[in-house]
C-alpha cells in the first residue's frame, strides 16, 4: 500500500522538474515583470486610493473580465469582431499580395502605380472611415472593408522588397539559360520575398484587429468595439480594460499564428534571418 502511493509521487516529480527546466529564463524574467506590474498596480491603486473610474485596479478588472465571459452576448460580439478582423485581413492580404507580386515584377508598374499606392496609404483611415459606412452600410460589410484598407499597404511594401533583394547574379544565370520569367519569379523572386512577405503578413494581422475596432468605433450594431463604446458612455472603467485584454489576447493569438506559419513554410531561414527581416 505505501509503495502504491510513492511510485507516482516519484514519478511526477521528474516530469515536473523537467517541464521547468523546458521555461527559458527569458520567460521566467516575462512572468516576474508581469508580476511585479501587476502587484505595484494593484497595491498604487489600493493605498492612493485611487477612484476606480480613473484606474480601476487588477481585480476589479480579472472580475469585469470574469463577468464578460460569462455572458453568452459576449461570445457573439466576440465572434463578429474576429470574422472582421479574418475577412479583413485576407481581402487585404490577398490584394496586397497580388499588385506586389505585379509590381515587383513590372518595373514600369512601380514607377506608374505605385505613388497612388503610397498617396493611398498617407490618407488617414480614421477619416475615410466614415465615408466608407456611408457608402457600405452601418453592418459588417463596412468594418471588413475598413479592416482590408489597413491590412493592404505593409503586405504591398514587403512584398515588393523582398521581390528587389532576389540575387541578381541568380537571375542572370537563369536567364543565361533561357529561363522565362514566370520561372525566375518562382525559382528566385518568390523565394527571395517569401521571408518579407510573412514579415508584413505578421504586421497586417495585427493592424487588422485596430482596422476592425476603428471601424465599430465608426458605427457599428454588435463587436468588441460596439460594446467598448458602450462601456464608456456607462462609466464602466474596469469592463474597458476587460474587453481591451481580449483584444490584446486575440491579437497575440494571431501574431503567434502567423509566425507558426511562417516557421512552417519558410524553413529554409534560421531565426538570425528572421529577425533581420523584422528589422527591415
Amino acid at each position: 500500500m505505501t509503495m502504491t502511493q510513492v511510485q507516482p509521487a516519484a514519478i511526477a516529480t521528474p516530469r515536473s522538474k523537467g517541464r521547468l527546466q523546458r521555461i527559458t529564463p527569458e520567460t521566467w524574467v516575462s512572468i516576474g515583470i508581469f508580476v511585479v506590474f501587476v502587484g505595484g498596480w494593484e497595491a498604487i491603486v489600493r493605498i492612493l486610493q485611487v477612484s476606480p473610474l480613473v484606474i480601476p485596479a487588477p481585480s476589479a478588472i480579472a472580475g469585469a473580465l470574469i463577468d464578460s465571459l460569462s455572458t453568452p452576448s459576449f461570445y457573439w460580439h466576440a465572434g463578429v469582431t474576429l470574422w472582421e478582423i479574418l475577412a479583413g485581413f485576407l481581402i487585404g492580404a490577398g490584394l496586397g499580395l497580388v499588385l506586389g507580386v505585379l509590381i515587383g515584377q513590372w518595373r514600369l508598374l512601380e514607377k506608374t502605380v505605385y505613388p497612388y499606392v503610397v498617396a493611398f496609404q498617407t490618407v488617414p483611415k480614421v477619416a475615410v472611415a466614415p465615408l466608407i459606412v456611408i457608402w457600405f452600410g452601418y453592418g459588417i460589410t463596412s468594418k471588413i472593408v475598413i479592416t482590408a484598407m489597413i491590412a493592404f499597404f505593409p503586405v504591398v511594401v514587403n512584398c515588393i522588397a523582398g521581390m528587389g533583394a532576389a540575387s541578381q547574379q541568380q537571375i542572370d544565370m537563369l536567364r543565361s539559360f533561357t529561363a522565362t520569367r514566370w520561372q525566375i519569379f518562382r525559382m528566385i523572386k518568390l523565394q527571395s520575398a517569401l521571408p518579407y512577405i510573412f514579415a508584413g503578413l505578421d504586421v497586417a494581422i495585427i493592424l487588422a484587429v485596430i482596422g476592425a475596432i476603428v471601424g465599430e468605433f465608426i458605427g457599428a450594431q454588435a463587436g468588441l468595439g460596439y460594446l467598448l463604446l458602450q462601456r464608456n458612455f456607462s462609466m464602466d472603467t474596469a469592463g474597458t480594460f476587460a474587453i481591451l485584454i481580449v483584444l490584446s489576447l486575440i491579437g497575440m493569438v494571431l501574431h503567434q499564428l502567423m509566425k507558426f506559419c511562417r516557421r512552417k513554410i519558410v524553413f529554409w531561414v534560421n531565426d538570425d534571418q528572421r529577425l533581420a527581416t523584422d528589422q527591415a
